[in-house]
């Protein structure tokens, strides 16, 4: 669909997007394909899809995958997108399913596991949603969202990078994640006040610790909530200063060093020292 498309269904919902759900809609034809394209799925693929809007993005994934689940938040727009599929994509409307939910309390996807997440991720919640997504659902393999550009940074940073933080470490948990592109202001309808970058991820096995993921995440939290804070000073919130200078140096790690020093491998080896 196109940007008449797109404002003409906005028009017959009386529907203005609001900022509080984090809705810019695609209006550019070429950009979704593009995102279909970079996203990698094929007809083996059943894609999930987070925050559809008005369809734009879910035609062209229909075009290309076995099946698409979408979760909206917004019932205005959860309730349309059956007739939208139906009047655009007629053969495909039986492969497409709407979920009217919130993507970040959702507990389950109705049918076949998905094995791809393609997503414009609502800007206010992109990276929860994402990595909620990657704790539940085991099944999916690879996927391509659009965040916002300084997001995108973020999630694909390595150890040192000035933008390296907790969503850089714990997407590393779940995925090999890398930057596919950007994506302009103009190709949305409103026009963000930010520039959108691309986010690919690839599936790989989680490490192999003797600690839960949780447990893991509080370090990899304590960490960065003081950026300038040496680990020894960081990690008290979690325990005793003689603990965590043992579980320092059971994992190789200098009590001086800094949390954007280190891998998801390090905070492992690290949360595995600590008393629970």
């Amino acid at each position: 669909m196109g940007a008449t498309d797109v404002r003409a269904l906005a028009a017959r919902l009386d529907l203005r997007p609001t900022k509080q759900r984090g809705q810019n809609f695609v209006i550019d034809a070429n950009t979704v394909r593009r995102i279909v394209r970079d996203s990698g799925i094929t007809a083996d693929d059943v894609v999930l899809e987070v925050g559809p809007g008005l369809g734009s993005l879910t035609l062209a994934l229909l075009e290309v995958a076995q099946r698409v689940v979408a979760i909206e938040l917004d019932p205005k727009l959860a309730g349309l997108l059956p007739e939208t599929i139906a009047a655009y994509a007629p053969a495909q409307a039986d492969r497409f399913e709407v979920v009217l939910a919130d993507a970040l309390r959702v507990d389950s996807v109705p049918g076949p596991p998905p094995t791809a997440l393609v997503a414009n991720l609502p800007y206010n919640v992109s990276v929860p949603v994402l990595l909620h997504l990657m704790a539940l659902l085991p099944s999916l393999r690879h996927g391509l969202v659009m965040v916002q550009a300084e997001v995108a940074d973020r999630l694909a940073a390595g150890p040192g990078s000035k933008v390296y933080g907790v969503p850089s470490v714990k997407a590393a948990w779940y995925a090999d994640v890398r930057r596919a592109g950007t994506v302009g202001r103009n190709v949305f309808w409103p026009a963000p006040n930010v520039d959108s970058g691309l986010v690919a991820w690839t599936q790989h096995e989680p490490p192999t610790t003797t600690v839960p993921r949780e447990r893991v995440f509080e370090v990899v939290d304590a960490a960065f909530a003081h950026r300038r804070k040496a680990l020894r000073g960081a990690l008290r919130s979690l325990a005793p200063g003689e603990a965590v200078d043992a579980a320092l140096e059971q994992a190789g790690v200098e009590p001086l060093t800094r949390g954007e020093t280190l891998t998801i491998h390090d905070f492992v080896r690290i949360a595995e020292g600590l008393p629970t």
